[in-house]
């Protein structure tokens, strides 16, 4: 017992008398970033883990107060809810109060969390709520925390990724999106256009849930066991701690989009864009229209290439003239020129349709209630793709329903493959050959083929051949752990 207190004390920090409640207690911090005292009107011992539970402290007068974050259940991490609670330490003297808070502040300053964050707020985005979330979420919690932060509400699209290209990133520890995927894409491909693209990426970059998907801190949040709540999104943010992100890069000709969520053709990718029209029925119009599509299942001709991942080499069979048609990625004038991969001699497969849906996935949640790749990895530089060529309704029907309720069935009318690049070549409906289809990436309608849901408009690509490399890594991204 004597040798198990003498290491106690070498481990203490700081430790000093001081008052809770108007009753003499000591203060102690641990080496380990535990804060210990005897709380007497409880009559028990008390203690905060710094990391997980302690946001910041503030001094007033004789008074230390130590700003937390705790579950209702207990402990540091919880499924329960999160409350912020306020501990309130009076100093005995001016030293003592000094002394105290400079190094409960200076083993927080440890732990390497941001002090500046500039935060985008897409007021119009999901049910248009992101305003409110910030007010009543981010904000109180990033004051507990003494972060310093820019906000600025989104005003059309694009807004993001314009400002993310010119933004002086050397005054701000990250960049928080209080919004769907949408932005956080935006802020991507904003990054990626800048000269120092290379450096603008190491900053990380944080997602409020707070719009319709919200699949990348769904993923983020999920992996650890945390709910998708704007509370547990900004703790990840404010906690600092941080993860890569691997990044595809779609081109057709001299046109890119970098993608960091999913790209869609088929099935999918009509439910999510044609379902628009039925947006006064909110979050229901995705089922409903889900149900209309299968009942009325459309496919799609066309082929699709791809280089296997280490243990899929045998999907498809072998096809040289996938190299043929390999169009490299055009010199840009500045920003990111593309994954350094050598597509030409690559182990080249193809699947060719008529296909009923493609889907790659970068993460594993497409959205906050659909788990299409549980096997996705932020950062193991392939893609999860998930293939269908044909599927009875009925079983389509389970399907569609399991991943709307966030579950995953492993189909046997579905084929998984983790892949490092894809050639997508999309064609006509086979129903209806004048029609084509649409392809979608992160939210964003790359292309729309004839015939299609507001085919009259102009989308970024055209409905043609597009590629697609996943580069390892790329982008950064706070995260719970």
């Amino acid at each position: 017992m004597e040798h198990q207190h003498q290491e106690q004390e070498n481990n203490i920090v700081v430790s000093d008398e001081v008052l809770v409640n108007g009753i003499r207690t000591t203060l102690t911090l641990t080496s380990d970033g535990t804060l210990r005292w005897f709380d007497h009107q409880h009559g028990k011992l008390s203690s905060l883990c710094v990391e997980k539970q302690v946001l910041g402290l503030t001094t007033l007068g004789m008074l230390i107060t130590i700003n937390t974050v705790l579950c209702k259940g207990g402990g540091c991490l919880g499924r329960e809810g999160l409350v912020r609670t306020r501990f309130v330490f009076q100093a005995l003297s001016a030293d003592s109060l000094r002394i105290l808070s400079h190094n409960i502040q200076t083993y927080i300053d440890s732990l390497g969390r941001p002090k500046k964050l500039y935060i985008f707020v897409n007021p119009y985005g999901g049910k248009k709520s992101a305003s409110k979330i910030f007010s009543n979420d981010v904000k109180p919690l990033l004051e507990d925390a003494n972060i310093e932060y820019t906000m600025q509400e989104t005003k059309y699209q694009l807004h993001a990724k314009e400002v993310s290209r010119s933004l002086d990133l050397t005054k701000y520890d990250g960049i928080i999106c209080v919004s769907g995927d949408g932005i956080l894409v935006e802020v991507v491909n904003g990054l990626l256009e800048r000269e120092d693209w290379a450096t603008a990426l190491k900053i990380p970059l944080g997602a409020i849930p707070a719009g319709t998907g919200n699949g990348m801190i769904k993923s983020l949040l999920d992996s650890v066991g945390e709910p998708c709540t704007p509370v547990n999104a900004i703790l990840a943010a404010i906690r600092g701690h941080k993860r890569s992100l691997d990044v595809a890069t779609i081109w057709q000709g001299e046109t890119v989009f970098f993608s960091v969520l999913m790209l869609a053709w088929g099935l999918i990718s009509d439910i999510d864009i044609e379902s628009e029209k039925y947006r006064w029925m909110g979050s229901a119009r995705l089922e409903f229209y889900a149900l209309k599509r299968i009942l009325r299942l459309r496919k799609y001709n066309g082929s699709i290439c791809f280089v296997p991942a280490p243990g899929f080499e045998d999907v498809g069979e072998a096809s040289g003239s996938c190299v043929d048609s390999m169009q490299p990625l055009k010199p840009r004038q500045h920003g990111y020129q593309g994954p350094k991969f050598d597509l030409q001699n690559a182990n080249w497969r193809k699947l060719n349709g008529p296909f009923v849906s493609v889907w790659l996935h970068n993460v594993p949640w497409g959205a906050e209630n659909t788990l299409a790749a549980p096997d996705a990895k932020f950062e193991d530089g392939y893609l999860d793709f998930i293939v269908m060529r044909e599927c009875p309704k009925l079983a389509l029907i389970s399907l569609i329903s399991e991943l709307n309720t966030g579950g995953h069935v492993k189909s046997p009318y579905v084929v998984y493959i983790k892949v490092k690049a894809v050639i997508l070549e999309p064609g006509t409906r086979t129903d209806k050959t004048m029609k084509e289809g649409i392809i979608d990436s992160d939210g964003e309608v790359l292309a729309r083929g004839k015939g299609t849901y507001k085919s009259n408009l102009n989308s970024l690509m055209v409905y043609d051949k597009m590629q697609v490399v996943v580069d390892q890594g790329l982008a950064t991204l706070f995260t719970p752990i």
